[in-house]
């Protein structure tokens, strides 16, 4: 899966998991505030991930992935 698959996808899915307008999900946009994410709907978010793309964010990688572009970049480097 190339980065630029990776991107379009997580954007898709995210964008009507949560009920946004793809366009609102840009690299540098904060995760939790762009799509309003308690920690509830923060686990639902991982695994929402780990059915997408089989991969497991552990919770203690969440602090470190504050941006969409940083989850671009986990999968990425997850996938790949």
């Amino acid at each position: 899966m190339t980065k630029n698959e990776i991107i379009a996808k997580v954007n898709e899915v995210l964008a009507e998991e949560f009920e946004k307008d793809v366009e609102e999900l840009t690299p540098e946009a904060n995760i939790k505030q762009t799509l309003e994410l308690d920690s509830l709907s923060l686990v639902d978010m991982v695994a929402l991930i780990d059915n997408e793309f089989g991969v497991k964010i552990a919770n203690s990688e969440l602090a470190s992935i504050p941006t969409f572009q940083a989850l671009y970049d986990y999968l990425d480097s997850h996938i790949n």
